[in-house]
């Protein structure tokens, strides 16, 4: 699986998800397992390595204070999420993002919970799960080790590196430093807060 072939399954589990009542976000997880299961344990496995790709490249300083905006907070487990739910939102909002957080202030979903006082926009943890989940369908087992056992196979021998370069570090904390990096996130987040 290429990079085009793994946005197309993104985008084909977000058109599937478009007419499902309930949760947007789990209703696009759930969407995602099933459109993983329907493949083979290969492409599960190919899935999995562009995500986790993807997932790393934006690790990074400037991405986290933009979820511990939105999320009124953002720790280690909640980051993950907030990458998953990035993913999730297709191509085109991951490339913005990635290349600009404040861009996400235009986000309409993001504009919406604003407005609610929400702080889950974006947000997706069952999306860093879906490949092991479709894998467990197809395996039919309960134990997700064989999962990840397999994936570690998959991707051979790992050699160490260093630590991605997740740019410079500041102070999620300080109000003024945050409106200065990511200035329309925090006119718009702080706006509503404060009405």
């Amino acid at each position: 699986m290429n990079i085009d072939e793994f946005w197309t399954v993104i985008e084909t589990a977000r058109t599937d998800a478009a007419s499902a009542s309930g949760d947007p976000g789990q209703a696009f997880a759930s969407a995602l397992v099933e459109r993983l299961a329907a493949t083979s344990k290969q492409t599960i496995l190919e899935y999995q390595q562009c995500f986790d790709q993807l997932h790393g490249a934006i690790y990074r300083w400037d991405v986290w204070a933009a979820g511990y905006l939105i999320g009124g907070g953002c720790p280690d487990d909640a980051f993950m999420d907030f990458r998953a739910g990035l993913i999730a939102q297709g191509r085109e909002w991951y490339e913005r993002a990635a290349t600009a957080p404040d861009d996400l202030a235009q986000h309409p979903d993001l504009i919406a919970a604003a407005a609610e006082g929400s702080d889950e926009a974006i947000f997706n943890e069952t999306v860093n799960y879906a490949a092991s989940y479709a894998y467990e369908r197809i395996n039919g087992e309960e134990d997700d080790c064989t999962f990840y056992d397999e994936y570690d196979q998959f991707c051979g021998p790992r050699a160490d590196h260093e630590p991605a370069d997740m740019g410079e570090s500041f102070d999620f904390d300080d109000a003024s430093e945050m409106q200065a990096r990511l200035p329309e996130l925090a006119r718009l987040l702080l706006e509503h807060s404060e009405a």
